[in-house]
């Protein structure tokens, strides 16, 4: 199958347009959220980034006192994001039945604020902590209290003008002394439940992706919204999509990886492209 001639618009309007009468997949990323004051990886203006490696994570507790100790900071502003227009749109095409499955690369939760149902979060939750002995779940705010009270004014003393990465990892650069907590049922490692860099997304959570594209047809279509598509967990599901004939327009500014793939790509924001999109009747 050779690729669709790429076409770039930068009119909102276009989307609605290709997607009249469509049953959707969508799949999210970070340029989603940009407008919800969470930074995105790789868009226009951001600086580069060096999230932790999963192997760099269990090396041992210095990489863990690091990765906590900043993501206590950006946990403390990320908790008070608010969904924006783009995410409030989708929930409004998932509740008229118009997106059938929506797919985010992005670990916020704010699909799930803004109202909408079914979200596979492919590559975890933010507001959810694993631990990596006896696996038990925890919400985020239980650990955020526990970490808060072994370490007073650590926030306080280092959130002024510190930026914040989609994962949550404030740019803190003196760790030292910050005293991290064991899992309060094992007295185990505690990690955020989501897929870190080197670290596998899990298989089941992989199979549903790929069978809720499989179950469109090419008189439906694939949506991507905000992503660069520069990792493979994101660009699979647009390769099988275009495999099968499928649609696919992407939302996003600036080039991505997948664009040889696409129908189109809009080079605009998404709340406002999104927000066009539920205004119309599909």
């Amino acid at each position: 199958m050779t690729a669709p001639a790429l076409g770039i618009s930068t009119d909102p309007g276009t989307v609605p347009e290709l997607l009249a009468g469509r049953r959707l997949v969508v799949l999210t990323g970070a340029g989603l959220s940009t407008d919800s004051g969470i930074p995105d990886y790789r868009g226009p203006g951001s600086r580069p980034r060096n999230p932790m490696t999963y192997s760099e994570f269990v090396s041992g507790e210095p990489a863990q006192r690091r990765y906590w100790a900043r993501s206590h900071v950006g946990w403390a502003r990320m908790r008070r994001a608010d969904p924006n227009p783009g995410h409030v749109a989708l929930a409004a095409l998932g509740a008229a039945g118009l997106v059938e499955r929506l797919i985010t690369q992005n670990v916020d939760g704010l699909h799930e604020a803004a109202g909408h149902r079914g979200v596979i979060d492919l590559h975890g939750r933010i507001d959810e902590v694993v631990c990596l002995d006896c696996r038990r779940l925890s919400p985020r705010d239980e650990l955020q209290a526990r970490l808060t009270a072994s370490n007073p004014g650590f926030t306080e003393a280092h959130s002024a003008q510190v930026e914040t990465a989609p994962d949550g990892d404030a740019a803190v650069e003196i760790t030292d002394g910050f005293r991290i907590v064991p899992c309060a049922s094992c007295g185990g490692t505690l990690k955020p439940h989501v897929v870190f860099f080197g670290e596998n997304v899990p298989k089941d959570r992989v199979a549903r992706c790929y069978a809720a594209v499989a179950a469109l047809t090419p008189d439906d279509a694939l949506l991507v919204a905000g992503s660069s598509l520069q990792v493979m967990s994101g660009l699979r599901f647009v390769r099988a999509a275009w495999k099968a004939g499928v649609p696919v327009v992407i939302v996003n500014r600036g080039a991505t990886r997948g664009d040889d793939l696409a129908t189109v790509r809009v080079d605009a924001g998404c709340s406002e492209t999104l927000a066009a999109l539920a205004a119309c009747p599909l």
